[in-house]
């Protein structure tokens, strides 16, 4: 029976050494400690017990029986101890088990959130590397000219090109520059409100000559404030003429607006202004160019680009010195339709301003 109760005490311990603050194996130890003392522990010292007493004899056949019990009681005590003993190893077990498939359950659901996380994280990565090819911009918020270049892979020149448009046209080189050549008559046109402007686009044949090169004029549009400046100062509103040549080289003329008497032409293109946008209208009327242009032809002239998306580069500017005038109804009617379209001025980055003397 001792040997029994060795190895109940030998398996607590080594189950208590994977649950040590479980109750069961706490419990078990307990029990195996208790029924492991000797019997000597548990029987009262000499001086302790009392007096013996005198005890009669008995019949024979009455001590051949408590004789006879003696072992029987015994053996029905280790049968029971036995039974608790593989009770309580059960149980241990049946925790031990329930723990390690608890831990098991825990770990395989880390491992699956994270190849999640990082399934996600490559995704994103991939998402944020991937070509931009977007259409859509504006100028303000996030889809405005500090944003541009990050709509689409076609327009990094936006933010990474060093001959942008427009600029803060101050320190100019005087110097006797060409006259400008112009060739403009009364065209067709057509407009649409774009959703950035108001665009009109003339009928062939008008044409400019400056350095050797002839333009054709392609469009007209408008700018509100003015996108270029003279030594920090901007107008209300600006027209850009939008001029192409053969060789596919791009000039555009600037006429400043400032308030005043009514502009005969600006008149014409309101007069016509479709009623939603990008739809097309093409009055059977003809407009004449010229009417866009001031009476002195001094200008400005530098090499800059685009100022909408794409922003292309080595775009030939020439910007009139002497503003054109508009009615303050008129420059009204385009706030109402455009408050702000214009791009803040851009760095000079070192380049060469000429001016008329």
């Amino acid at each position: 029976m001792r040997n029994l109760i060795a190895m109940f005490a030998c398996s607590c311990v080594i189950l208590g050494a994977g649950a040590a603050n479980d109750p069961a194996a706490a419990a078990a130890a307990k029990l195996a400690a208790s029924v492991s003392r000797p019997a000597s522990a548990m029987v009262p010292s000499k001086k302790d017990e009392p007096a013996p007493k005198k005890i009669e004899p008995v019949a024979d056949k009455s001590a051949a029986s408590a004789s006879a019990s003696a072992p029987a009681s015994e053996e029905d005590a280790e049968v029971e101890l036995s039974a608790k003993i593989a009770q309580r190893l059960a149980a241990l077990r049946e925790r031990q088990q329930a723990r390690a498939t608890a831990a098991a359950r825990a770990k395989k659901f880390a491992d699956a959130k994270r190849r999640q996380d990082e399934q996600a994280a490559a995704a994103a990565a991939a998402i944020a590397a991937a070509p931009k090819h977007g259409t859509v911009w504006s100028y303000e918020g996030e889809l405005g000219p500090a944003n541009w270049s990050k709509i689409n892979v076609e327009w990094a020149k936006c933010g990474t090109g060093n001959r942008q448009s427009p600029i803060d046209l101050r320190d100019g080189i005087k110097v006797n520059l060409e006259q400008i050549s112009f060739d403009y008559h009364p065209s067709s046109f057509s407009e649409v409100n774009n959703g950035h402007t108001i665009e009109v686009t003339v009928g062939s044949g008008n044409f400019i000559t400056v350095g050797n090169t002839v333009y054709e004029l392609q469009q007209f549009h408008f700018h509100r404030p003015s996108e270029e400046k003279v030594n920090g100062k901007g107008t209300e509103m600006v027209m850009h003429l939008v001029h192409r040549s053969a060789e596919g080289k791009v000039a555009i003329i600037a006429v400043l607006l400032e308030r005043g008497q009514s502009h005969r032409l600006m008149q014409t293109v309101w007069d016509n202004l479709p009623l939603e946008k990008l739809d097309v209208v093409s009055p059977a009327i003809v407009i004449d160019p010229s009417d866009a242009l001031p009476e002195r032809r001094e200008y400005f002239t530098y090499m800059g680009s685009l100022t909408e998306p794409p922003c292309t580069e080595g775009v030939l500017w020439m910007v009139f010195k002497q503003p054109m005038q508009a009615s303050p109804a008129q420059m009204a009617l385009f706030s109402r339709l455009y408050p702000l379209n214009a791009r803040p001025v851009q760095s000079t980055a070192g380049r060469m301003i000429k001016e008329s003397n």
